[in-house]
């Protein structure tokens, strides 16, 4: 049996991939029980609740990505806290972070059930497509201080030297969600199969979230445990401008899926919001590779810049960006040969439909090497505890990239617009990031 793998070590390739590993097949069981979720709409519910679904759930990212900023922007400061030998204030930080997430999911929980309705509307939802979007939405919301959990606990099992056991519990969860989707779909008749999936999301997601709270809360042999706290402002100000990279680029990301369904309606019909429903499910397996990779290594990270270890900031920056291009370039192939055999597995009952999603994934599949690298240089400097500079790359790549590029390309091309505003985006979002790390090698000396 291989000898633990601990933050302080020196990382080479073979030992940066072992320790990172877990966390991306954390993120991609994530992503897959998110895939299976739609499958299972799409072929047993139908085209309308797909639709409804779709359009609903940026909103429900929206409220839960401030598990992200938490648990990202928290865990690069509470590992460089361990980095400077702090395990008390680590812990009382730590502790601080969950609670103050938990409470604001409550409230989220809240305000999201009483205003789903106006807001599903806004996001073109009308008829049935309403009806269905609102009942998926509040069973969801049911959930989301557990959901909130669950993305925050993502980045502290790796912190707490634990990611394998994040990906038990993830793993949980996704098997959860599974069972009951196959036994809620399916069984019930069809007016409710849709609020099955919801409920069938809901209970993993509470499994995701509640799991860990018991774990930390008990005595463990991790480097983190749940116990007292008190208040204070500037650790949580310090951990929301950490993660705030984090959170801008999901609250961004989902603000844009809205735009592209409102573009896709426009020009596609209900037709184009399914496709495109089809790629995002399938794009977050691809992304959460990055997503993950970045997760596990942002505790090293943090570790070695707080243990003012510069040899090893060097080390792990040029070894992650090899390993992001080879993860890039891997995917764009995996995209070309997969486009059909995928849609066929969600829209194969659609002949047109399947046309559309084949000839736009091959086009978004392009996206999938900008974008590694985009994500992990954001969160290369979240790890650094530079959360302006990572917060600029999120919200220009997303909020400005993003969205001119799918208002400006569709007026130009049409549909096809739509699907390469993704990669014109991400592009930019690089050139902006090299420009970054070339600027800051000084300050950080990596």
């Amino acid at each position: 049996m291989s000898p633990k793998i601990q933050l302080s070590d020196h990382f080479t390739y073979g030992r940066l991939l072992r320790f990172t590993l877990p966390s991306i097949g954390m993120m991609i069981f994530t992503s897959i029980y998110g895939v299976v979720d739609g499958f299972f709409v799409s072929n047993f519910a139908g085209k309308t609740a797909f639709t409804a679904a779709n359009l609903v759930w940026p909103v429900l990212m929206i409220l839960a990505t401030i598990g992200f900023m938490f648990g990202t922007g928290g865990s690069a400061l509470v590992a460089k806290t361990l980095g400077e030998r702090d395990r008390a204030k680590a812990d009382r930080w730590f502790s601080l972070l969950v609670y103050t997430a938990f409470g604001l999911g409550i409230l989220f929980s809240l305000l999201g059930i009483w205003t789903i309705r106006p807001l599903a509307r806004l996001l073109g939802a009308e008829g049935q497509v309403l009806e269905d979007a609102v009942v998926y939405a509040r069973i969801i919301l049911l959930a989301l201080p557990f959901n909130i959990l669950q993305f925050l606990f993502q980045s502290f099992f790796v912190t707490a030297e634990k990611p394998q056991l994040g990906l038990a519990v993830t793993v949980c969860a996704g098997v959860t969600n599974m069972v009951l989707d196959a036994l809620l779909v399916i069984g019930l008749p069809q007016p409710y199969k849709l609020a099955g999936a919801a409920i069938a999301t809901a209970l993993s997601q509470t499994v995701g979230g509640g799991i860990p709270l018991l774990y930390f809360f008990r005595k463990n042999d991790s480097l983190l445990h749940l116990g007292r706290t008190r208040f204070e402002g500037k650790a949580l100000w310090k951990a929301c401008t950490n993660g705030s990279s984090e959170f801008m680029s999901n609250v961004s990301m989902n603000v844009v899926g809205m735009l592209y369904n409102l573009q896709l309606l426009r020009y596609a019909g209900e037709d184009g919001v399914a496709a495109y429903g089809v790629m995002m499910y399938v794009s977050l397996i691809f992304a959460a590779v990055f997503i993950g990779y970045s997760i596990g290594t942002a505790p090293v990270v943090g570790f070695h810049f707080g243990a003012q270890n510069h040899p090893e900031l060097r080390s792990l920056r040029q070894k992650s960006l090899w390993l992001t291009g080879l993860f890039g370039i891997l995917m764009i192939l995996a995209a070309e040969v997969l486009a059909v055999p995928l849609s066929r597995l969600f829209v194969g009952y659609d002949e047109g439909l399947m046309d559309l999603t084949v000839s736009g994934f091959r086009i978004f599949g392009l996206s999938f090497l900008p974008m590694g690298y985009a994500i992990f240089c954001s969160g290369f400097f979240t790890a650094l505890n530079d959360g302006l500079t990572s917060a600029l790359v999120s919200f220009l790549r997303t909020m400005v990239f993003q969205i001119a590029a799918v208002l400006i390309l569709p007026a130009l091309w049409g549909i096809d617009g739509i699907w390469w505003s993704i990669l014109v985006a991400e592009t930019m979002a690089v050139v902006l990031s090299a420009l970054f790390l070339i600027a800051k090698r000084r300050r950080y000396r990596y």
